[in-house]
């Protein structure tokens, strides 16, 4: 499974995002974030850490297009990034909902999202998991806020051990139970659902 870490881009709110990366690596999870500084830095530093693992860590990296230059802006991919996705979208902050911006890349390519601080981009796509129905969790730590973003509408963790009860949920909703359904690679999230008639043709 792969589960998109968002939060900011400049603040790394290293007490939650360092273990929370650490946990995902140690379960076997693939992180996607949005490639940069902030808690998406730390978050990864976290995931990297972890020896052995067996995930890897993707970054969806935002992109500067002058006719037919291009390039990543200051800081993208950071240093623990394994696979950066280049893409040619460099919009971000209150316009990550747009069609210039590759937020809405990032969470169609998460199974589900932990948001954790940040400001409007981040805010943006907590907005755009709900849109697409991909599932999302806050989590903020003891004083954190994502702009914007009202936590009491939204599912939220106070705690790394609530993050992971949930994850475990939609990982049992989406593969079951590792013991019992050892694929754990990466898998397209629209897997989520059958395609109409897909029961009628078992059957």
């Amino acid at each position: 499974m792969v589960i998109g870490v968002m939060g900011s881009g400049s603040e790394e709110h290293a007490e939650i995002a360092e273990p929370l990366g650490a946990w995902l690596a140690a379960e076997g999870f693939h992180l996607l974030t949005g490639g940069g500084r902030g808690a998406m830095a730390a978050v990864c530093r976290g995931f990297c850490s972890v020896e052995g693992r067996r995930g890897i860590c993707i970054g969806i990296l935002p992109g500067l297009i002058d006719g037919a230059r291009y390039g990543a802006p200051d800081g993208y991919p950071n240093p623990w990034v394994e696979v950066a996705v280049r893409t040619h979208l460099p919009r971000g902050g209150a316009a990550g909902a747009s069609g210039e911006s590759r937020n809405p890349i990032n969470i169609l390519s998460s199974h589900l999202v932990v948001a954790l601080p940040g400001g409007s981009g981040t805010a943006s796509e907590v907005l755009l998991a709900r849109r697409y129905g991909t599932p999302a969790i806050l989590y903020l730590g003891r004083s954190g806020a994502i702009a914007g973003i009202d936590p009491r509408h939204f599912p939220l963790a106070a705690s790394l051990e609530e993050v992971q009860r949930f994850v475990r949920d939609i990982r049992s909703a989406e593969i079951g139970p590792p013991a019992e359904n050892p694929r754990r690679g990466i898998a397209s999230p629209r897997e989520r659902s059958d395609p109409p008639g897909a029961a009628e043709r078992r059957s």
